[in-house]
């Protein structure tokens, strides 16, 4: 399956999976509490996104000032920015994939996961083949006292 199909299938399939899953939960609490909870989400994540963000960028200029490389924080901001914005969407399906972004060790999971399979897999494979010889060099050795 292409990377278009897959996304078509999950722009497709999500909107189902809310509108299922606010008519259960408004069906046991019922109308009101149901959009409070939507927008309680909404606002806590907004929160969350907030407290997140800014600790990610003190990390951020935190590393580029000991002359490291911060790659897990460069991963995680648009980690967050995609929680954030799952946080806004009304539903709870979205919700939970948006505080799983927004939660610091599962953040840093899907980082993880972005730059080993992603970034370094891809690069390792494009490493030129070795040889079958290995590394010889050829000399004279004299030991004196």
């Amino acid at each position: 399956m292409s990377p278009i199909q897959i996304i078509f299938l999950i722009i497709v399939t999500i909107p189902f999976i809310e509108i299922y899953l606010l008519l259960q939960v408004g069906g046991i609490v019922g109308i009101f509490p149901t959009i409070l909870l939507v927008v309680t989400t909404a606002i806590v994540g907004a929160g969350l996104l907030r407290q997140q963000g800014m600790a990610t960028w003190v990390r951020l200029q935190e590393n580029l000032a000991r002359g490291e490389l911060p790659a897990y924080e460069m991963v995680e901001g648009p980690i967050l920015l995609v929680g954030g914005a799952l946080l806004l969407t009304p539903g709870f399906f979205t919700d939970a994939i948006g505080f799983a972004c927004l939660i610091p060790s599962m953040r840093r999971k899907i980082a993880q996961v972005i730059i080993e399979k992603q970034l370094v897999g891809a690069a390792g494979n494009q490493r030129p083949p070795q040889s079958k010889e290995p590394d010889v060099i050829e000399g004279e050795f004299r030991k004196e006292d």
